[in-house]
């Protein structure tokens, strides 16, 4: 044989020898792992035989009671693999700034379901003037999901809204017990001082504050929107409207066991639908680019809604939000995928520029 004819075969056969790049497979249906951030609410703070300690397993989200019968139960019930994969990292006290800390922790357990429910202590605080700036909250919030969705590109986020902590002053507000708990345990002051004044003064307080709740969950669904992996509840929470049974006796304030299986309820209709179990798909469409390389032009459809569309060039790692044609240099690949409103994730595509 020609040396020029066997350099050719032998040419052809390691590159038809050469491994295809393998596509990353969709992701679709219940997760395997759920993690909970935020603060006493989700660590079921006041629900336990003991009084004014955490009892996790009372959560609304990744709680263990039949009672409340959580997120992590209802997953269960659908898909035994989950069992004891359910990690409660919310911190009784946290604020918004401290959600960084606690998406790392679930990132290292790698969760693929983070439910948030952070920013009630953000409102409320020992005085209206101390409360967390709204921009303050924002940033804090778009920077843990972003430390959050680098770490678990996978990984389905689901924000709750800040309860209506106003409504709580509406039904307790004539509670002798309840004004007398807020009032000697410095409770919630930004609100609920002076519980039963009718003052103009004490009366436009409050509904500042009721109104820095709005303004603060409007802030956490725009950050939410920004992630298309992020789904927030729509407001669900904060329009729950608690009845005086279902909030604590202990400090009139946290959900009691029956509070906490009403929040799991209403947030969980509010939610990802895991019963979907269709991937989005994308169609890629090419054209030559004037200065070089390839525009590529990306749209996606699904069964019931695309949430987004994000790409990588090359070798990059890192996942980046598809808003506009993507031009690609030649001799360079684009990766992309769809994820839908439910945080199905199509199986990953590659072109070649």
């Amino acid at each position: 044989m020609k040396p020029l004819v066997l350099t050719a075969l032998v040419a052809l056969l390691c590159a038809l020898a050469a491994p295809a790049a393998l596509a990353d497979p969709s992701v679709t249906g219940y997760p395997s792992s759920i993690a909970s951030t935020g603060d006493s609410i989700t660590r079921a703070f006041n629900t336990c035989s003991f009084p004014f300690i955490d009892c996790p397993a009372n959560s609304w989200s990744t709680g263990t009671s039949a009672t409340v019968n959580s997120h992590y139960r209802r997953i269960l019930a659908a898909h035994p693999s989950i069992y004891g994969h359910n990690y409660n990292d919310a911190k009784t006290g946290g604020k918004m700034v401290d959600l960084q800390t606690q998406v790392s922790t679930a990132a290292s357990q790698g969760a693929a379901y983070v439910t948030v429910l952070m920013g009630a202590n953000d409102v409320c605080t020992s005085s209206e003037s101390t409360m967390t700036p709204v921009d303050t909250l924002r940033s804090q919030l778009r920077s843990a999901l972003t430390t959050l969705t680098g770490g678990l590109p996978n990984t389905r986020v689901y924000i709750v809204s800040i309860p209506n902590v106003y409504h709580l002053w509406e039904i307790l507000h004539t509670n002798f017990y309840a004004v007398l708990t807020w009032t000697f345990g410095s409770i919630c002051q930004s609100l609920l001082a002076n519980p039963t004044s009718t003052s103009s003064a004490d009366t436009a307080r409050r509904l500042r504050v009721r109104q820095r709740t709005i303004d603060d969950n409007s802030a956490i669904a725009g950050v939410c929107a920004q992630f298309i992996h992020c789904r927030y509840d729509g407001g669900a929470a904060f329009a729950l409207q608690f009845t005086t049974s279902e909030v604590s006796t202990r400090d009139y304030f946290h959900p009691s066991v029956t509070g906490q299986a009403k929040a799991a309820s209403v947030t969980w209709a509010a939610g990802f639908d895991f019963t979907d179990t269709v991937a989005p798909t994308t169609t890629a469409s090419t054209a030559p680019d004037p200065a070089g390389g390839t525009d590529v032009t990306l749209s996606a459809t699904d069964n019931v809604g695309v949430s987004g569309i994000e790409y990588r060039l090359g070798a990059a790692t890192a996942w980046k939000r598809y808003t506009a044609p993507v031009t690609v240099p030649s001799g360079t690949t684009i990766t992309f995928r769809a994820v839908d409103v439910n945080g199905n994730i199509e199986a990953t595509q590659t072109l070649a520029a």
